[in-house]
């Protein structure tokens, strides 16, 4: 086994650095899918086209990310069996993970295609937009199955602790999408669905080739076609720990477009403003959660070896690297947000939105993280059920319960922005009220004792 694939050894910030680096990047150059989309559109074609995919993110999320939320819980029952060493239940796990990725792709192909109009129409998307938006979405679900099986087979390989390849892999394909962009909208002059076609195109192969490394590995985690199965019992242990994490993102998700429906009720430019804000969020909180994604992985892997002290320091550790990282990127945005918008619009009014949108929200950068890296704690422990509920009862009730009462009342978009620092503050302090109270390492521990993984 090579040694860069190991967590449980070795100095632990170095470690959680130099896994959580190549995710990092990686994480830059999947962000740059969407937003070379959207960039691209913005110089090429309307704004009304710009429109349709700078708000593509929660119809998007909402339709991944119950699939997205399973994947999660896969990562953590590989992670947990790698670090134990248990060999016969790893090759299980993965390709019990590889068969639900190929059963996903379809499902997210049918449903998407299928419910796109219904569900922008739920969202109150203005009509000079619909018709954009139909197209883009339309195609990008068409390619689902590149999507759903990228993820999942990337997820496989960064649990094994081999973060390097996806990002290899992701970076050829980041590149194909952007000259596919260039092409297809730039000579082609085609309309903004061949953005999502360059999309849906890139993502094939970047999960083709994650598919060959997994294919060709001579370790533990070698992945056979013939024996790409599910297998009933893996299935379910995957199912445990990874369905909260669907329900939970499917549910923000719908919460998110309660959120993006107020927003869209205030018009395209609106819409533009804060769909360059979220481009904008996405790209500089990649930190965060490439920590918080490593720590699940670190976690899952050191207590599957019962590797208990090593946890507790990386997560103190991991906590307070996330917390000022998120304040000084919340900083920088206030400080060079409106040059930083410029790349994407250059409609002054829908700079001057998301720039409502940055002062309101980026100073609380530090709640999202400390909430993002407890959940994350939480899931690699085995905990998926207690980061489920406070997502489900504060980032969704509390959220939409807030915006449906005071958006009517003041109509005012900055009042749909209060509900995101809001949300992330009450989670903070229930999720810290969790890690103080709550024995989570010997929950793991009696859970290993129960399941014959102790040595």
């Amino acid at each position: 086994m090579r040694k860069e694939n190991v967590l449980t050894e070795g100095p632990i910030l170095k470690g959680l650095a130099l896994f959580a680096l190549p995710i990092l990047v990686g994480q830059i150059f999947q962000q740059l899918y969407n937003t070379a989309d959207a960039m691209i559109v913005g110089q090429f074609l309307s704004d009304q086209e710009y429109a349709a995919v700078s708000s593509s993110g929660s119809l998007v999320f909402l339709l991944i990310g119950f699939f997205a939320g399973i994947s999660m819980g896969a990562g953590v029952v590989i992670a947990r069996y790698f670090g134990a060493k248990d060999w016969e239940r790893l090759h299980i796990a993965i390709h019990t993970t590889v068969a639900f990725g190929l059963i996903a792709g379809v499902l997210l192909t049918v449903c998407g295609v299928w419910l796109t109009p219904q569900i922008l129409r739920l969202m109150s998307t203005p009509e000079n937009v619909m018709r954009y938006s139909v197209q883009y979405f339309r195609v990008y679900f068409a390619g689902a199955m590149g999507i759903s099986l990228y993820n999942l087979l990337r997820g496989i390989l960064q649990a094994v602790g081999d973060s390097k390849h996806p990002l290899y892999y992701l970076i050829f394909s980041s590149l194909i999408n952007i000259a596919l962009d260039l092409l297809f909208i730039g000579v082609f002059h085609w309309g903004v669905w061949s953005a999502a076609l360059a999309t849906s195109i890139s993502q094939c192969f970047s999960a083709v080739l994650c598919m060959i490394r997994l294919m060709r590995e001579r370790e533990e985690y070698r992945v056979t076609l013939r024996e790409i199965r599910l297998e009933r019992t893996m299935f379910l242990e995957v199912l445990r720990n990874g369905l909260p994490a669907g329900v939970q993102n499917s549910i923000i998700a719908f919460a998110n477009v309660v959120v993006q429906s107020n927003i869209n009720s205030f018009g395209d430019v609106a819409v533009a403003g804060c769909g360059t804000y979220s481009k904008l969020e996405g790209f500089a909180f990649l930190p965060i959660t490439c920590i918080t994604m490593a720590m699940t992985t670190f976690v899952s892997q050191n207590l599957g070896a019962l590797r208990q002290d090593r946890v507790k320091k990386a997560t103190r550790i991991g906590i307070l690297t996330a917390i000022i990282m998120a304040e000084l990127i919340g900083l920088s945005i206030l400080a060079f947000g409106p040059t930083l918008m410029r790349l994407f619009t250059d409609n002054p009014n829908s700079i001057a939105v998301g720039m409502q949108q940055v002062r309101v929200e980026v100073l609380f950068y530090f709640a999202l993280a400390f909430s993002h890296c407890i959940a994350a704690i939480l899931r690699g422990a085995g905990m998926p059920m207690a980061p489920m509920f406070v997502m489900l009862g504060v980032w969704c009730v509390l959220r939409v319960t807030y915006i449906s009462i005071m958006v009517p009342i003041f109509r005012d978009i900055r009042v749909v922005f209060t509900a995101y620092p809001l949300t992330w503050s009450v989670s903070s302090i229930i999720f810290l009220i969790i890690f103080l109270r709550v024995d989570w390492i010997n929950h793991y521990r009696h859970k290993a004792e129960r399941a014959g993984q102790t040595k």
